[in-house]
């Protein structure tokens, strides 16, 4: 993009600010600002900005009237069904895995991606090992390959690949390996204008994991799973390392129910735990954060004494791709947060806010849901399946990861007849135990 043509495009979308400080910048610094302003999107931005002017879209129904929704629990013959189902559909060649990795590790005191974080009880490899080498099993044990396709972030993507680099892609083939990264939209001030963090530099941040069917169109990733023949794909997030990746039962019931959009959940912890919880109202489902709960709401509880509203998500889905393939040509709903974000003043130094003072945009996978022409629900147990990585102490941490990573595998081993002392420190390789 050259001068002119970048001046013309923020006069005409109201953000010629942008290039105020144009004549104080180096060489190294135009380019990188043009290459900016290159991404983008007019009609992103003044989507972006009549967001700002109205209050996110309210639901006509009340989160009240929202109705749990049913939740299947395989048992017996059913999931001997679903099981023989998912496996065909493995061994076909019709599965695909994508995964959320645009993290980064700071909250964890970890300079890097998430998914590098060691997480290994006793060798203290990355979190990325335990998915690639279920992936890696289950390709062996089916004889075809699990593509897999990693959405990163600008921040992260580089980092990422190295790692992968640096570990042989843990044994699988690179080929079947597909990285891209997620959008990246301007912060705004609440008049609307994008938000300077330098003279040189626009404010960016990430479109947030509803923008994957962007990213996914962008990329070209859609268009080759198609080309590989997929048909279903299995979504999960980087900081997860129970996750059970390409469940042949749970492949296999989003196959036999004919859904576009199929989640797994597990039972609340506690009434507030801070999931989100997927409602019907009237003829489709919604998913409701926590944050839309009332007390009543998140308290109210069935005849056998459960709780009515049991079931949280910990974004495990599967997704119909052809579902994902009509789907990503939409717009899907903006959420706005409101943030401390440096800027410049008109002097161009820089200010640090001490309160909130402009806007992040992002997009939510979950907004998908009411879209689906089908919909199906799959409780799990979280202690076999959902031990997130999130925090540096307490819960969710990497202490309770490991334990529960542990414990997993002592019931793994237990269940081939060896017993592992309760204080032992050890790790077992997905590749040797998922036959």
């Amino acid at each position: 993009m050259t001068y002119k043509e970048a001046q013309k495009l923020l006069s005409e979308i109201g953000q010629s600010h942008v290039l105020s400080f144009w004549g104080d910048l180096t060489a190294g610094e135009r380019k990188a600002l043009l290459a900016q302003i290159g991404t983008f999107d007019a009609a992103s931005l003044n989507r972006c900005r009549q967001a700002l002017s109205m209050p996110e879209a309210e639901e006509s129904n009340s989160t009240k009237a929202g109705k749990a929704p049913k939740v299947a629990q395989l048992k017996g013959p059913v999931k001997e069904k679903c099981v023989a189902k998912g496996e065909a559909e493995l061994r076909a060649g019709r599965v695909a895995v994508l995964l959320v990795a645009g993290g980064q590790g700071s909250r964890l005191g970890f300079e890097g991606p998430k998914g590098a974080y060691p997480i290994g009880p006793l060798t203290g490899k990355p979190l990325f090992n335990y998915h690639a080498r279920k992936i890696l099993a289950l390709s062996q044990k089916f004889s075809k390959p699990l593509p897999w396709y990693i959405m990163t972030s600008e921040a992260n993507d580089a980092v990422t690949k190295k790692c992968f680099v640096a570990n042989k892609y843990f044994g699988l083939d690179p080929k079947n390996i597909m990285f891209f990264t997620q959008g990246m939209w301007p912060g705004m001030l609440s008049d609307g204008k994008v938000i300077m963090q330098s003279k040189s530099r626009v404010f960016m941040s990430p479109d947030g994991h509803g923008g994957l069917l962007a990213a996914l169109s962008r990329s070209g990733a859609l268009e080759d799973m198609k080309r590989r023949g997929i048909k279903h794909v299995f979504f999960f997030q980087v900081d997860n390392p129970l996750v059970e990746i390409a469940d042949p039962a749970f492949i296999g019931y989003h196959a036999i129910e004919k859904s576009e959009f199929t989640l797994k959940l597990c039972a609340k912890r506690d009434p507030f735990e801070k999931v989100g919880v997927p409602m019907l109202f009237g003829n489709s489902y919604r998913m409701v954060e926590y944050t839309e709960m009332s007390k009543e709401q998140c308290l109210k509880k069935r005849a056998d004494g459960n709780l009515y509203h049991l079931y949280g998500s910990p974004a495990i889905h599967v997704f119909d791709r052809a579902f994902l393939e009509r789907e990503a040509g939409q717009d899907m709903p903006l959420h706005l947060a409101f943030k401390k974000i440096p800027t410049i003043d008109s002097k161009g130094e820089t200010i640090k806010p001490s309160e909130p003072n402009g806007y992040k945009f992002e997009k939510f996978i979950f907004d998908l849901l009411p879209k689906a022409r089908k919909a199906a629900f799959l409780a799990f147990n979280q202690e076999d399946e959902f031990s997130p990585l999130k925090n540096a102490d307490g819960d969710d941490s990497p202490k309770t990861c490991k334990r529960d990573m542990m414990a997993k595998w002592r019931r793994v081993l237990a269940e081939k007849g060896v017993d592992i002392a309760q204080d032992a420190v050890f790790e077992l390789d997905p590749v040797k135990f998922i036959k």
